[in-house]
This record gives C-alpha cells, structure tokens and sequence, in this order.
C-alpha cells in the first residue's frame, strides 16, 4: 500500500469528504418501521386538534443493544420529521424535546433534568411529585407533545419494586394527563422491555421496535452495499479484499454483530484511508485492520481481519493480548 508520509486531516478536501461520510445514514428495516409509527402519531395528533377531540397519547420504545444504532436511529427520526413538528429546543415552542436520563436516575433528578431540557432551570429542595407538576405545566408551556428519552432503562435500575413503579406510574402519568398528554419515545437496552412490561397500561400505549443483531450468514450481501455505499460517500473505489463474503464476516464480529458499531467502523475505515493515502486511496482491508488495531490495542494474533482464527476474538475486549484463549490470565 503506497501511504503518504504526511497526515492529510488538515486538507480542505479531504475533511469535506469525512464530514459527508459521517453524515450518511443508512436505515435498517427496523428505522422504517420506528418512522411510520412516530408519523402516525403525529398525524393522529394533528387530526384530534383539529377536529376538537381530546387526544390519547401514544408513544414509542425503541430497544437493542449497546451499539446498535439506537440513539443515531433518534436522532435521524427527529430530523426527518423537523418539517412536520418544532425540534428546536432554543425556540419558546419546541413539539419534541430529548434528553438522555441522567445518573444516578431518581425520579427526582431525572424529573430536574427534564425540566433544564424544557429550559426551566430547577433550582431548590422539592421532591419527585412536585417536580413533575412543574414538569407538565412546562410541557403545556413549551407546546411540547413528544418527550424522548434516551438510556431509559436507567430509569429503574437498581431500584426497589415500588421505587420502578412509581417511574411507571410517572411515565403514565405524562400521557394520561388530561390537560395536556405527551407522548413517549423511550430508547434503551432490553432491560427497559421489562420497565413497561410491568404495567399493561403503558405496554399498549407504546409501539415496540426491537433492533436485532446482525445475522452472520443473512447479512453478508446487505453488509458489503453498505461498505460499496460508504466508500461511494467517500468518493472511493473498494478493493477486492473488501467485496468478499469472507470479509464481510469479519466485518460483523468485529462489530459484535451490531449495525451501530459497523457502520461506526466504516466510516472510521473509509476515513482513515482518506486521511493516510489522499483522495486517490482505494478502501482495502488493511484500513479495516489499521483502524481495528487502534481501537481495540490489537496485537496481529488478536486482530479480527487478519488473524486465521479471528471466531476466537471476542472484539468487546481492549488489550486483549496476552493468551491464547484471549482471556487475561
């Protein structure tokens, strides 16, 4: 490989081809069907109001795993449909308001935070309940109809059996409001299917959407377009050691099998070739391993697109170097 001896991040260039990288988006089925839910809820919204009926909330729970795309499936979600409702929390009527649930996550402090993403700075000694009242005036307030949060599975962890109800009531309590009923978009780790699942009554006010695991036979021709379409953004060609089926597996264990994580790899892949070789590089699959070293302190032996045996690597692990079995001894 013909690298360059200079580092090319300060090329007016090449950062704009990065930038365009990072902000490709490529949906999974489970994108499709988490947006045709949260359009109907607007939709439905908008025809109550205008129709003079009282509205009944209804929300959404996005779930899947450490890495697999879930806040980046949000944040594209809102952005969609910035045309459709107000996501500007810096303007006095904002229709959808995020926050990512803070620790530790008491109803207490997540109901303070709630209030500082409402732009109501919380000051003082209330407690939960009180919080929250102010918490719904500021929600009619705001105009606000969609309150997302994110990590919401840390809404009940190491809590009580009555502390997790009382989140659970709180969370009804949002879109059962008569005044003025919010819907939820809650995203998070599979623990929080265990949160609604307590209470029937918030199960079906919400439309689940799961994000699986990629599959290592299933995926392997979908997995290599999207490499094809990142290097595309990047406005490059692909190496042959980049289009096989071989590859491709390596590409999702070292992933861990999420769609997050992969495309996150891609983009850093893509990238650094830009960055070492200029904007003649092709992607190949020692970028791959470059970037694979870098993150994870791989030695060769422990590096996933160049070891025989890489089913042996288990990628959640840094350093990882010092056995056989790849577990520190």
């Amino acid at each position: 490989m013909n690298k360059l001896s200079k580092d090319l991040r300060a090329d007016g260039e090449i950062r704009k081809r990065v930038q365009a990288l990072r902000k490709l988006y490529i949906p999974r089925p489970e994108f499709n069907k988490l947006d045709v839910c949260f359009q109907k809820h607007i939709e439905q919204r908008r025809a109550d109001e205008a129709d003079g009926e009282a509205f009944r909330a209804r929300g959404l729970m996005l779930v899947g795993q450490s890495g697999s795309g879930k806040t980046t499936a949000i944040r594209e979600l809102i952005r969609k449909h910035s045309t459709l409702i107000t996501t500007d929390s810096s303007l006095e009527f904002c229709e959808y308001i995020g926050l990512q649930v803070p620790s530790p996550a008491t109803m207490k402090f997540v109901g303070a935070a709630t209030l500082r993403a409402l732009g109501y700075p919380y000051s003082g000694n209330k407690q939960g309940p009180a919080i929250w009242d102010q918490v719904k005036v500021q929600l009619k307030l705001r105009g606000t109809k969609f309150l997302g949060f994110d990590e919401a599975q840390d809404l009940a962890r190491y809590q009580t059996d009555k502390e997790r109800q009382s989140v659970v009531n709180t969370l009804k309590s949002l879109m059962e409001n008569s005044v003025w009923p919010v819907g939820l978009v809650l995203s998070g780790m599979p623990d929080l299917k265990h949160i609604v699942n307590q209470d029937a009554q918030l199960a079906r006010r919400l439309d689940p959407v799961e994000i699986g695991r990629l599959h290592s036979i299933r995926d392997v021709g979908p997995v290599i377009k999207i490499v094809k379409k990142y290097a595309a953004r990047g406005r490059m060609d692909t190496d042959e050691s980049v289009q096989s089926e071989a590859f491709a597996m390596r590409l999702m264990h070292a992933a861990d099998y999420q769609f997050g994580l992969l495309a996150e790899i891609i983009v850093l892949a893509v990238s650094h070739a830009l960055f070492s070789e200029g904007g003649d590089a092709t992607l190949e699959m020692s970028h791959f391993s470059d970037v694979y070293a870098e993150r994870n302190g791989a030695d060769d032996w422990m590096n996933i697109f160049i070891a025989d045996d890489y089913g042996r690597i288990d990628p959640k692990r840094l350093l990882d170097n010092d056995s056989d079995d790849g577990v520190n001894e």
